[in-house]
C-alpha cells in the first residue's frame, strides 16, 4: 500500500502589533520554514495579521467611551487587512510556490467593522474565509459576530479542514457541525495560553476523531508599540501571550508540543488514523442517534 503519512505543522508566532507589513515578512518566514519541513499545512494563530491587543481596554466602561480610545481603535482597524486584498494575494502566491495548503488567523475589515477571522488557502484555488461567530467577552466592541455564509469545510490537498476559532471550539452545535461535515483537520487558530485550553483540545480530538492543530501566538512586549497602553501582566512579565500550541491525535494523544517559546511544531500523521479511532465514535456517523437528535443550520453548507 501506497504511504499516506505527511508532516504537518504549526506556528507558534506573535504579531508585532500595528505592524501588519512586518507580521507578514514573519508568517513569510514561518511558511518556508514549513516547506522545508516538508508539511503539507501549516496553521497560524488567531488574528496573527492585524493583531491581538492583549490587555488594552480602547477606553470602554458601561456607557463611556473616550477620545484616546476611538484613536486606538482607528490605528488598530488601519493595522486590519481586506478579504481580498494585497495581504491575501501574497498568503496566495506563497501557498502556490510551496504547494502548501495555510490557515491564519487574521483581523479582516468590512467596510468599518472589524471580524476576527481564519482564512484556508492552498494552491490553484480560491481561499475560504470562516469569521468567528461569537468574539469572547470584550471583543465584542472590537469585533463584528460571524455569521452562517463562512461555515464549512475546505476540501485541501493535506485532507478536509475545518476551523474553529479560539473559544469557538466551545459552541457544541458548532462542533457537531463541524464532524458532520466530515472535519479531518481540526485547525484551531487561538490566543488561549492556559492549561486548561490543551486539555480542550485533546478533548475536541477524542471526541470528533479527528487531528486537532491548535496554534497560539507568542507575543511579547517587544513586538508592542512604545506607548502601547496594556498593564498586562500585574506580574511584571515581557510575556503577554504564552503559547503553548500542540498536535493531537484523534484518539486525544499529544503528538507534538505543547511548544515553548517561537517556534514551528511538527508533527508526521496517519490520515488512516481517522477511520482507525471511528471504529468505536464515530459522532456523526453511527454513534450520533439520528432518531432523537438533529442538527439545524442557518447558511452553512
Amino acid at each position: 500500500m501506497p504511504e499516506k503519512r505527511m508532516t504537518v505543522a504549526v506556528a507558534q508566532v506573535g504579531s508585532i502589533l500595528f505592524d501588519t507589513a512586518a507580521t507578514l515578512r514573519r508568517v513569510e518566514e514561518y511558511c518556508r520554514k514549513a516547506h522545508a519541513a516538508q508539511a503539507a499545512l501549516v496553521v497560524f494563530p488567531e488574528a496573527l495579521l492585524g493583531g491581538y491587543p492583549k490587555g488594552m481596554t480602547f477606553g470602554v466602561r458601561v456607557g463611556v467611551r473616550t477620545t484616546e480610545g476611538r484613536e486606538w481603535f482607528r490605528r488598530y482597524a488601519a493595522s486590519a487587512i481586506r478579504v481580498p486584498g494585497p495581504e491575501t494575494q501574497r498568503l496566495q502566491e506563497l501557498a502556490d510556490e510551496l504547494g502548501l495548503t495555510i490557515v491564519i488567523g487574521v483581523v479582516e475589515r468590512a467596510g468599518h467593522t472589524l471580524y476576527c477571522s481564519a482564512l484556508t488557502l492552498w494552491p490553484g484555488a480560491p481561499l475560504r474565509l470562516h469569521r468567528k461567530l461569537m468574539p469572547t467577552a470584550a471583543e465584542r466592541y472590537l469585533w463584528g459576530m460571524g455569521d452562517g455564509s463562512t461555515l464549512g469545510v475546505a476540501d485541501t490537498p493535506a485532507g478536509r479542514i475545518g476551523t474553529a476559532i479560539c473559544w469557538e471550539n466551545y459552541l457544541p452545535a458548532y462542533r457537531a457541525y463541524l464532524y458532520e461535515q466530515g472535519v479531518e483537520l481540526w485547525c484551531a487558530p487561538t490566543v488561549d495560553d492556559r492549561p486548561m485550553w490543551q486539555v480542550s483540545m485533546r478533548h475536541v480530538a477524542y471526541e470528533g476523531r479527528c487531528f486537532v492543530l491548535s496554534a497560539c501566538q507568542r507575543l511579547t512586549r517587544a513586538d508592542c508599540p512604545a506607548d502601547y497602553p496594556s498593564a498586562w501582566p500585574d506580574d511584571g512579565s515581557e510575556i503577554l501571550i504564552r503559547g503553548g500550541s500542540l498536535i493531537v491525535s484523534p484518539l486525544g494523544d499529544v503528538v507534538a508540543g505543547p511548544a515553548e517559546g517561537e517556534t514551528l511544531l511538527t508533527a508526521g500523521i496517519d490520515p488512516d488514523d481517522i477511520p482507525r479511532a471511528r471504529f468505536d465514535l464515530d459522532v456523526a456517523g453511527h454513534y450520533r442517534r439520528p432518531d432523537i437528535f438533529s442538527l439545524r443550520v442557518r447558511g452553512g453548507q
